[in-house]
């Protein structure tokens, strides 16, 4: 998730516990091979053997429309050995789709086939090649379609968003439609899209079929999410707030200070979804655009930045 779910929040939400596997925002690929701090850039893990500090496992994600020019940027991101590649087939930015990233291939399941046969074939074996697709541009009349493309040229493993790209992020999600191409395809399938809570969790496993969930949005505004899904255990304020005083030092570390107060009230907008101190909080900084200026609103933050 672009400008959100980045090696910020990556590294705070996995040491809430209960995340098995993480995916990072795309690396757009576009007529050149990119460099190594590109990868690293989004990827700080691939320096960690591309494990989170609470060491769980990253693999890097990857968006464009040519085939040889992903290949070769999968081919030169494998030698810094991630723990696994994703291809980008679900974007529905309206940027991203007018230069035929994203989302906007699922019109084109033979262009979907032969970039993952690409990235495959340019990759070694043992690094495996995922890929996460929305179930269509418009409509879903080519979801099956684009799935087998992705199985038969040889994807370890699919992630589907249960809606269209014209759906956007509205709900519902159509999760039954996951059920369907999971009947058709004979790779693993993991469910995502609209899952918030517990019981959002579990009735996606039931109408999918899926016993694996992403989480996007939902484990953002409740950290505790996964967690309480594995072990039947949830996250409250106080036990999040050590994690809090990390993310504040991260975002301290890993961000320019005019970015440094936008991103502490992001996070606190959809944790207010959850946590109503969490709205308090936003509350209190909501006008504030200084670092300085949001550590004398939360001396706790004070403490830690020190």
């Amino acid at each position: 998730m672009e400008g959100l779910l980045d090696c910020v929040l990556r590294d705070v939400l996995t040491r809430a516990g209960g995340i098995d596997l993480c995916v990072t925002e795309f690396v757009r690929v576009s007529g050149s091979v990119l460099p190594y701090r590109t990868f690293q850039r989004i990827a700080p893990e691939l320096n960690n053997q591309s494990h989170t500090n609470s060491g769980v496992p990253v693999r890097v994600q990857l968006l464009g429309s040519d085939a040889q020019c992903l290949a070769e940027n999968a081919a030169k991101l494998a030698e810094l050995n991630p723990y696994g590649i994703d291809l980008n087939f679900g974007c529905p930015a309206k940027t991203v789709n007018r230069h035929r990233g994203g989302a906007i291939l699922l019109k084109e399941p033979e262009v979907i086939y032969h970039i993952v046969s690409a990235v495959r074939q340019a990759t070694p074996g043992h690094i495996p090649v995922t890929a996460k697709m929305r179930l269509g541009y418009e409509d879903t009349s080519q979801a099956i379609d684009c799935a087998q493309a992705i199985a038969n040229a040889g994807a370890a493993e699919v992630v589907v968003h249960a809606r269209t790209k014209t759906d956007g992020y509205k709900p519902p999600a159509y999760w039954e439609w996951i059920a369907e191409i999971k009947s058709n395809i004979t790779i693993p399938v993991v469910a995502n899209g609209e899952i918030w809570t517990l019981e959002d969790f579990k009735r996606c496993q039931q109408i999918s079929g899926c016993n694996d969930i992403m989480l996007g949005r939902g484990i953002v505004a409740n950290p505790g999410l996964a967690l309480e899904a594995k072990l039947g255990r949830t996250l409250s304020w106080s036990e999040l707030q050590p994690l809090f005083l990390i993310f504040w030092q991260q975002v301290l570390t890993h961000c320019y200070p005019k970015y440094q107060a936008g991103r502490v009230k992001q996070w606190l907008n959809y944790l207010r979804k959850h946590y109503p101190e969490a709205e308090v909080l936003f509350q209190q900084i909501r006008t504030l655009n200084l670092p300085e200026e949001i550590e004398q609103a939360c001396p706790a933050l004070v403490r830690i930045a020190d």
